[in-house]
């Protein structure tokens, strides 16, 4: 398969040019190999390390292994050697240059923890996700929502009528492996992800006997994506306690599976729910793990709204990673139900984002925006974005457009 660049190259780049260590973290299989690999090319040795072999005696002798590797180096699953990062700190605190070491990890729970503590001030962390929609079509068109935050007003008279189907993106998902399978294959794969991910990353990030049960805690977890997390009914679903179901919840987002983001509550009132709300990363996975068979089986499954939801927040967040400051956030759900479906926090200006499959969207899809300025009349609330599958940009009301998703 061709090489499909991804957003976070130039980023990547200068970040190696101005600190001794970059690691680049996510879950396995979303091509953080590839992409240092083919920025920097034969720039770099590479080695890989494993969970049974001790490769070049790493885990023994730290030391010596650092001695006899060239710089710069790329140290491909680091979580199999924690031992090697304080040796890189006294290395780098000794050497006094930038662009020494590039780091991976697939377990963000242990290689983060590790990896702060060990390189403060020495590192920067990139987060590296399945591929966006623009990665898989190689698209450069400019960054909508970038521009929308930054002041830049919407054209309402851009008509882009998306080339693709959105249901055989989100049957698909984001990991590179996946463009090159034939459809008949895809479920083979996942098969696989799940069986290596619960027995490599899970069984090493965490002592859970019970990894069977661990694997039906994250068919259910999919289940619950673009919602608010009720880890007692999780808990009661699995036979396990609420404290059981919220550890393996933080297992699952420590290692890139799962992501949440909390709801907005600064100055609270009584009348919003505080809950966080979760996001599987790969809706293709989801589908997978809901036997979702065909991409054509999504528009009549009950799931449909939230996996379009899914995927629309991953698309968002994906395309925040070559951002220079990515914003703030949140959701929003009052106990009365008015929702908005994503917040974004940006120089002191709130930005909500209502997210639904509708062609012919009206006001009733997008009533949680004014309860969000209703509960929060201090704030500044920018207008209301309803993304959706609209043929081109429109007005639904003074404060509140409604976009094409494939213009995100």
């Amino acid at each position: 398969m061709n090489y499909k660049h991804r957003l976070i190259e130039h980023k990547l780049i200068e970040l190696f040019h101005y600190y001794p260590v970059v690691a680049v973290l996510g879950a396995r299989q979303v091509g953080k190999s590839t992409v240092v690999e083919n920025v920097f090319s034969n720039k770099v040795g590479t080695v890989v390390f494993d969970p049974v072999v001790d490769v070049g005696n790493a885990r023994q002798d730290p030391d010596f292994f650092l001695q006899n590797a060239s710089t710069p180096a790329f140290f491909d699953e680091i979580q199999y050697a924690p031992e090697l990062l304080a040796s890189i700190k006294r290395r780098v605190d000794r050497e006094k240059k930038n662009g020494l070491y590039i780091l991976s990890g697939s377990q963000n729970l242990s290689v983060l923890k590790n990896i702060a503590e060990s390189l403060a001030g020495r590192v920067a962390i990139v987060n590296l996700w399945p591929m966006s929609r623009k990665e898989i079509a190689e698209e450069h068109s400019p960054d909508f929502l970038e521009n929308w935050l930054s002041g830049q007003a919407i054209d309402l008279q851009a008509r882009t009528l998306s080339n693709k189907p959105v249901y055989p993106q989100i049957w698909r998902g984001g990991h590179p492996k996946i463009m090159e399978l034939p459809d008949h294959m895809v479920p083979g794969y996942w098969q696989s992800y799940l069986q290596t991910y619960i027995e490599r990353d899970v069984r090493t990030v965490a002592n859970i006997g019970a990894l069977q049960t661990f694997g039906s805690f994250i068919g259910l977890l999919s289940a619950f994506s673009a919602q608010e997390i009720n880890y007692n009914q999780i808990g009661r679903e699995l036979g396990v306690d609420r404290k059981t179901a919220l550890a393996w919840t933080q297992i699952a987002e420590a290692t890139y599976q799962w992501l949440s983001i909390p709801a907005f509550s600064r100055n609270p009132v009584k009348n919003i729910a505080g809950k966080r709300k979760g996001f599987f990363t790969d809706t293709g996975f989801i589908c997978f793990l809901q036997r979702i068979s065909s991409p054509e089986v999504i528009g009549n499954h009950p799931l449909q709204g939230r996996l379009f939801e899914t995927y629309i927040c991953m698309e968002i967040i994906k395309n925040m990673q070559k951002w220079p400051l990515s914003p703030n956030l949140y959701h929003f759900r009052s106990y009365s139900g008015a929702e908005v479906d994503l917040v974004l926090e940006m120089n002191g200006i709130l930005y909500p984002i209502e997210i639904k499959t509708k062609s012919n969207p009206n006001l009733k899809d997008v009533r949680g925006f004014a309860a969000f300025r209703e509960c929060f009349p201090k704030e500044k609330i920018h207008d209301g974005l309803l993304i959706c599958s609209i043929e081109q940009p429109r007005r639904l009301a003074d404060n509140v457009v409604a976009v094409p998703w494939w213009i995100i």
